[in-house]
This record gives structure tokens, sequence and C-alpha cells, in this order.
């Protein structure tokens, strides 16, 4: 079973970083010993586990089977090396807090700096994708997303629910109204994120029922970004409540159908649910 383990470590590293190169330096090993086990997998149960095309892999089916198991696998042993750690720098405990959404994250963030100040705590922000990546890898503990699907290896709980607001420039018509009708949309060029945004997909949804078209002159990748271009006059902007800064020369509008609204989720694998730092953080934000 030793055996096995190594050459299962060397097939998770690659499976990881899809490079055997790349394997190799994760595991300070050599590369000959990473494709040397891969293919002792391989040909010890006679199967694939990556398509091979010059320099580039890919992992067959059998390969995405065998990945989700040694996800959580050598993910629980990270974990038991962390708790370790943990225990030698005489802490009483890690968590890593993955999101995508740094306003929402760090008001979660610091109210555990408050509740429990002798655990770590290490936040950091990538996009959806690339957060959920984290949290199958054990590279985070929990996240916060505001999922529009929803994985049956997650355990996931909601947090808290905002609605979607205009951002306009401050000498725009709107700026003068505490609301406006959504109805009103139709008649603006929009800035809108990218096709994968949450708040992007809420917004042509909601619009969508209302029977609202949207005129987008921009996409762009950022919420920074979004507010910059409605600073130079390109468009309405939408953001979520809990997400826009008072920027001057922007004002924030309602809707006053109050059309959109954005949820973000407590996320974490579904095996990990029980542990007692994250279980104590979803009971307590329950």
């Amino acid at each position: 079973m030793y055996q096995y383990h190594k050459w299962l470590r060397s097939f998770h590293a690659v499976a990881r970083t899809g490079s055997f190169t790349q394997a190799a330096a994760l595991l300070s090993v050599g590369q000959p010993t990473i494709s040397e086990q891969v293919s002792g997998l391989e040909k010890r149960f006679s199967v694939e586990l990556f398509h091979r095309r010059g320099r580039f892999i890919e992992l067959s089916p059998a390969g995405q089977q065998l990945y989700a198991i040694t996800q959580g696998l050598f993910g629980q042993e990270d974990e038991a090396l962390q708790l370790l750690q943990s225990f030698q720098q005489r802490k009483q405990g890690m968590l890593r807090l993955g999101a995508v959404s740094p306003p929402i994250a760090m008001s979660l963030t610091y109210s555990l700096m408050q509740r429990y100040p002798d655990i770590e705590l290490e936040t950091s922000f990538t996009s959806e994708a690339g957060t959920l990546e984290r949290l199958y890898n054990f590279d985070i503990d929990v996240a916060i997303l505001a999922l529009s699907e929803f994985d049956q290896r997650l355990s996931t709980q909601l947090y808290r629910t905002c609605p979607i607001l205009a951002v306009v420039r401050d000498d725009h018509p709107w700026a003068r109204q505490e609301s406006v009708s959504v109805q009103e949309i139709a008649k603006e060029r929009v800035v809108l994120r990218e096709p994968a945004s949450r708040t992007r997909q809420l917004v042509e949804e909601g619009c969508r029922q209302h029977g609202v078209e949207l005129d987008c002159a921009m996409q762009l990748n950022s919420r920074e970004a979004i507010v910059h271009a409605v600073v130079h006059g390109i468009g309405v902007g939408f953001v979520s409540a809990v997400e826009y800064a008072d920027r001057p020369g922007t004002r924030s509008i309602a809707f006053a159908e109050d059309p959109f609204h954005i949820s973000y989720y407590l996320c974490c694998l579904g095996i990990r649910r029980k542990r007692p730092i994250i279980a104590e953080l979803f009971d307590s934000t329950a």
C-alpha cells in the first residue's frame, strides 16, 4: 500500500498542476520519478489516466474519477499537517477563507478575529471558479460565493442576501432621485461584468422578467472597472449594495420594484462540515 501511496501522490500532483514538470517541483522530486510512478500506476491497473498530446496532457475519464478521490485523500493529509503545525506554533487552529467579494469576506474575517483571537486566519480572493478549485483542493477551508449552481460535494448555507443597486455619475439625472423604476434602464446605456459574473446574470434575469432590454456599452471584468467606466460617463453600472464604495463622483440608486438581489453562501466540502472550527462557523452564522 505504501508503494501505491507514492504513485497516487504523483498522479494527484500531475492532475492538480496539469504538468509533470510542475508536479515534480511541487513534490521536490525529479520529473523522471513522477513519470515512472504515474506509468507504474497505469500499467499495474491497466488504465489510462492521462491523454498525452505532445507536451500537453489532460485527464482521461478514468483519471477524472480518480482525481475526485485523491482530492479528498491528500487534502485531508494536508489538513492533518496543518493541524500539527498549529500545535507547534501553539495556535488553537487555523481557518482559511476564500471569496469573490472582499467587502463581505472582510466583514466575516473581522467578526472571526473578534470571536476567536487565538485562531490564525487567512483570507484570499479569486474568481468563483478559482475559489471553488481551491476549495476542492483543500487550499482553503471555507468559501463565500454567490453560487448559481450547487455541487453535491459541497455543504452550503445562506450567509447574506443584498440588493443590487445602480451606480451612476453624480451629474446623471438619476442622481437626484432616491429610487428609479427598473423600466428606466431601457433608456440607458449600461456597463456590465463578464457573462460569468453572478451580478450580471441576476441583472439580466431581472430585466427579462420586467420586459426590459439592456443596451450594453461595455463589458468589464471587475467591479472597480465598472465604477471607473461610470465616472467617465460610459454608462450605468450595477453592484451589490455590500460592494458599493461611496466613490467621489458617483451615486448608488435603488430600484423601486426591488428587482435584483444577490445571495452569498458559506460553502465547505461536505466531508469537512463537522470539523470543529468549520462547524462552529456555520452554526454561528445560521
